[in-house]
């Protein structure tokens, strides 16, 4: 039994890990991503996103190698969270796969309303470009949520017209916001509720969305079905 007074518990992963190849990954792919775009005829309105299935239809050794990087990330998250349980039910040959990859085009405060993503375990976000944190900060209407992704605690609906009070003030800190990076990418459970905050840029936004499912060689089922 733990003896810790204190326990914290169903706690939410989150990772975020740096491309090393991402300077020549990242310059073949907006190639490959704005060839689209113009094909279509350009950016229409603030938000331009592709069909998820970018894998299947782009045999891009960019993608190949950046899909490599994300599948071992996904592997790391994943294994953090469920290795004791892999271990305990005996799981064998574990396979990741992708099933859905998609990239967006954003500019002129296009955003991505809250949501989460579904029939998948993991989901990600790849940044291939925008503009620098510093001069994105000095937006005059955005100011430092300029471009951000901001993801919600799983508590977020127990608070509207909860109590309130110093007992608990860990509740109040509803949100955390990660500052985009070109090159950078984050990997988080699919149900996790996030956003694209309004972006406005010199440069558009541009960015690679993927969710993932984990299965196992005899199945998915961990527990037996019933009380325990």
């Amino acid at each position: 039994m733990n003896q810790s007074a204190v326990q914290l518990l169903w706690p939410t992963p989150i990772l975020v890990r740096k491309y090393d190849q991402a300077e020549e990954v990242n310059a073949e792919l907006l190639r490959l991503f704005y060839g689209e775009l113009q094909a279509k005829g350009g950016l229409k309105g603030t938000v331009y996103s592709s069909s998820d299935d970018i894998l299947q239809r782009y045999q891009s050794p960019a993608l190949q190698a950046l899909f490599g990087f994300i599948s071992n990330a996904v592997f790391e998250a994943a294994s953090a969270m469920n290795g004791p349980i892999w271990q305990q039910v005996g799981v064998r040959n574990l396979q990741m796969r992708v099933v859905g990859a998609w990239f967006q085009i954003q500019n002129r405060f296009g955003f991505h309303d809250i949501h989460n993503h579904g029939n998948c375990s993991w989901s990600g976000v790849y940044y291939v470009q925008l503009d620098p944190a510093e001069r994105r900060q000095q937006h005059p209407v955005l100011g430092a949520l300029n471009g951000i992704t901001r993801f919600y605690a799983p508590h977020l609906n127990l608070l509207g017209g909860a109590h309130m009070d110093m007992g608990n003030a860990y509740m109040q800190q509803s949100t955390f916001d990660v500052t985009p990076e070109e090159g950078v990418l984050v990997v988080f459970p699919s149900w996790l509720l996030h956003k694209a905050m309004p972006y406005d840029g010199e440069r558009d936004r541009v960015i690679i969305s993927f969710n993932a499912q984990v299965h196992g060689e005899q199945g998915n089922q961990a527990f037996e079905y019933g009380f325990h």
